[in-house]
């Protein structure tokens, strides 16, 4: 079992714990329509993916 030589200090232990931080999601522009989206994802506006329409969202608008 592993035992520690010297105590770490609060700052050493704050500091390192203060390098888990949330990063924002990379989004990308849809070539179809120019909204953002998700990285390798269907498009939520147009619902197109790789150039080609996958979903329907005509049935989406008409509600």
């Amino acid at each position: 079992m592993a035992v520690q030589k010297n105590k770490t200090s609060k700052q050493r232990k704050h500091t390192r714990a203060a390098n888990w931080k949330i990063s924002a999601p990379n989004l990308s522009e849809c070539p179809n329509c120019g909204e953002l989206k998700a990285s390798h994802k269907v498009c939520p506006n147009c619902g197109a993916y790789d150039g080609k329409t996958v979903v329907d969202m005509s049935e989406k608008k008409a509600d």
